[in-house]
């Protein structure tokens, strides 16, 4: 049985064939054919949105769990049952009771059922997960039936324990969906925006949450670059638009997360431009081992991501990964009494300059990495196998040498690691030669580090452009590739 994806969902065709193959896949009564999918992801990616068509286009159950008493629950769920099997069904015990019924509930086909929102669940009801695991297990009632268990959540710590370590459903999953948001070039088409730079200041706004666009803004997209500022002010910075507090939100909806006041400030850290463990610790003003938690924690929630440094083993950064939150830290957090009294356009007359080097530079460098990561087979010989950032040691020089975008090839063996390309990006500054010259030092360094440099492409990714100069030289040196901003979106 083949379900096709309604027009009116918007790209994640992958998310879409996954779920359908799941959703339909045959039915093996001897062999025990129940199964079990986790789909996860941060809230405002479309997770609801997409099981709930799939569901529909399935056949199948969907329930949407809500904050309420495992008695209240439990009775929500017999009715989403009953009109699912068009049958009378009793009032549930308990799960372990609710929990077999919906396993009896077919055994001669594949019947989706999606829990949504399973964290409701299991908090008020912290067996569950076992009950689910023993059901699946050897003698349970998903051993003769077809259904097909979904569980959805939005809070990624709890999401990401249901699989991990010693969790009851480790190794139970056949399905293990992440929902991201849109990537970069992908959201630039889902709002419609066509000029790449307008695309970028944008995306380093509100990222690729694709309900941001219509539920949020109702539909109001930025029409030129000219109107950027506008847009700002009258969706991100207004008080009246339910944008403006949703960093804050995304923060207060994580239970994991208890002391808010901590967590923000680390946040604004980060944002700042303090990458490291000690570099945040001494912005907050705590010692490098009492934020080790709170970085732990935002981790697991997937607000921050640990990346680590491509030439010196053991060093890492932090990176926010949503920028809305980047963006509140930065322009908005600090000007919060003012903002809610409607002086948006004053705060933003200040702070536009903030946004364009703490917020958009450092988000251009990442979609960068981004970029190379997924189109490297097209700009150096081969697809590299890692991307990230590096920082080489200068001793000449008493210094260090940042790379933005360093692109590895596959390890081979006990050979030289070789370096595809090592790039520099440059959001607001015209590139020049410069520039060209630290990628060549930074080279050569590495060569004496035992890195294989003979194919190195030294990379400048221009969000401003590049000199006569360099666009000349770039013409006549296959070994000098230069970015301009319109090729991240081609």
């Amino acid at each position: 049985m083949r379900i096709d994806k309604p027009q009116r969902i918007f790209g994640r065709d992958r998310e879409w064939t996954s779920l359908a193959s799941f959703a339909t896949r045959s039915v093996d009564t001897t062999q025990g054919s129940a199964s079990l999918g986790v789909v996860s992801g941060r809230r405002r990616q479309g997770k609801s949105f997409l099981l709930q068509a799939i569901t529909e286009a399935a056949g199948g159950m969907y329930f949407a769990a809500t904050e309420a008493t495992e008695a209240e629950s439990l009775r929500l769920f017999a009715e989403s049952l009953a009109r699912h099997t068009r049958e009378f069904v009793d009032p549930f015990r308990d799960w372990n009771d609710a929990t077999s019924r919906m396993f009896r509930s077919t055994a001669d086909r594949p019947a989706l059922v999606v829990i949504d929102e399973f964290p409701f669940l299991s908090r008020a009801s912290p067996a569950l997960p076992s009950i689910i695991q023993r059901e699946l297990g050897p003698g349970g009632s998903g051993r003769a039936s077809g259904v097909r268990l979904v569980l959805c959540g939005s809070a990624m710590s709890v999401m990401g324990g249901l699989l991990a370590g010693q969790a009851p459903l480790r190794g139970r999953a056949s399905l293990e969906l992440v929902v991201q948001p849109f990537r970069h070039r992908e959201s630039a088409r889902f709002w419609g925006i066509t000029d790449p730079r307008l695309a970028v200041l944008v995306h380093a706004v509100i990222g690729g949450t694709p309900a941001y666009r219509n539920e949020f803004v109702q539909g109001d997209t930025p029409a030129t670059i000219d109107d950027f500022d506008a847009w700002v002010i009258r969706t991100a910075l207004n008080p009246q638009t339910p944008l403006f507090r949703e960093a804050r939100y995304l923060l207060a909806e994580e239970s994991a997360i208890r002391d808010p006041a901590l967590y923000h400030s680390v946040l604004a850290a980060i944002a700042a431009g303090n990458h490291t463990n000690g570099g945040i610790a001494g912005f907050i003003g705590r010692k490098s081992d009492q934020i080790t938690h709170p970085l732990n924690v935002l981790e697991d929630c997937a607000l921050i991501a640990r990346e680590p440094d491509m030439f010196r083993p053991g060093r890492a950064r932090y990176r926010i990964v949503e920028p809305l939150i980047t963006f509140y830290e930065a322009v908005m957090r600090k000007r919060w009494a003012e903002l809610e009294i409607h002086r948006a356009e004053q705060v933003w007359t200040t702070t536009r300059q903030t946004f364009l080097t703490q917020v958009a530079g450092p988000h251009f460098e990442a979609l960068c990495r981004a970029f190379t990561l997924e189109s490297g087979g097209t700009l150096f010989t081969e697809h590299p196998s890692e991307v990230g950032f590096g920082t080489v040691n200068d001793p000449a020089n008493r210094t260090q040498i940042d790379i933005d975008v360093v692109a590895l090839a596959a390890q081979q063996g006990n050979s030289p690691r070789r370096i595809l390309s090592l790039g520099e990006a440059k959001w607001g500054e015209v590139i020049g030669h410069h520039h060209l010259h630290r990628l060549a030092a930074a080279r050569d360094l590495l060569r004496l580090k035992g890195y294989d440099t003979e194919t190195t492409v030294l990379t400048l990714y221009g969000g401003a452009g590049f000199t006569d100069e360099l666009t000349a030289a770039a013409a006549t040196d296959d070994r000098i590739l230069l970015v301009p901003l319109g090729r991240l979106y081609s």
